[in-house]
């Protein structure tokens, strides 16, 4: 029994306390949740864009089908493309840089 309470004791005397710093840390558990987040945010960013950008493209290629046929369909889409995959690019850059720039590592 003498034994167990000075283990106890020995145990208790070993604990770290903490402090109000260690809950403030700015490389702790709340910074990644944060960091994230702000990835998660700009991944939604660059996806909601993009789409856009798809729907413009589409609207576009419909309105030059009724306006000059197929090949101004064809040339409409076409130009739609390399726009929506140049903000793909663009946003996929910012999201990568997002995700590697994390404050503490």
């Amino acid at each position: 029994m003498r034994h167990a309470l000075v283990l106890i004791l020995f145990l208790l005397s070993c604990s770290e306390s903490k402090t109000a710093d260690d809950a403030d840390d700015p490389c702790g558990p709340k910074e990644d949740v944060k960091h994230a987040g702000r990835t998660t945010g700009s991944a939604a960013k660059t996806g909601g864009t993009t789409a856009g950008e798809g729907v413009k493209t589409f609207g576009k290629s419909v309105g030059g089908f009724f306006k000059g046929g197929s090949k101004e369909a064809k040339k409409e889409w076409k130009e739609g493309a390399e726009k929506t995959r140049s903000t793909a690019r663009e946003g996929g850059a910012d999201t990568k840089s997002t995700a590697h720039n994390h404050p503490c590592k």
